[in-house]
């Protein structure tokens, strides 16, 4: 939580408290802040007592699992960048020559390798109904 404090931020933070509470208050005002943080770990561990009263073994799989990789972030970089392709092949390019479209090799042999080849304006470019 705390990976970007170092000691030095740390000294002027008590250092700046010293001054602003004043040495009378501060060790009252520590207390307070400890007891808190009781109260809300206390808190913490009821509210999963209870989510595990409920769940049973649901809880237990929750629990275990990593969470992080639902991150939306982490989720999106893992759909972008995977090298594992379950799905259909996507086809890439918007006629023929291109990588993508059955065929291409033959067009772009027949054509020539020097000059480009034109795509069929009477026949729609291939693409993908889950990428629309």
């Amino acid at each position: 939580m705390f990976d970007s404090i170092g000691w030095g931020e740390i000294i002027v933070l008590g250092l700046a408290a010293l001054f602003i509470f004043g040495p009378e208050r501060l060790p009252s005002l520590a207390k307070d802040a400890a007891d808190g943080l009781k109260r809300v770990r206390s808190a913490v561990t009821g509210v999963r007592g209870q989510l595990h009263d409920s769940l049973g073994e649901d809880f237990d799989q929750l629990r275990d699992m990593d969470l992080r990789q639902y991150n939306p972030k982490t989720f999106i970089r893992k759909q972008l960048l995977d090298d594992d392709d379950d799905g259909p092949p996507v086809r890439r390019g918007s006629g023929p020559g291109s990588a993508g479209v059955p065929g291409a090799a033959a067009a772009g042999a027949a054509a020539g390798a020097t000059r480009a080849v034109r795509r069929d304006r009477s026949v729609p470019p291939p693409f993908d109904l889950d990428a629309t």
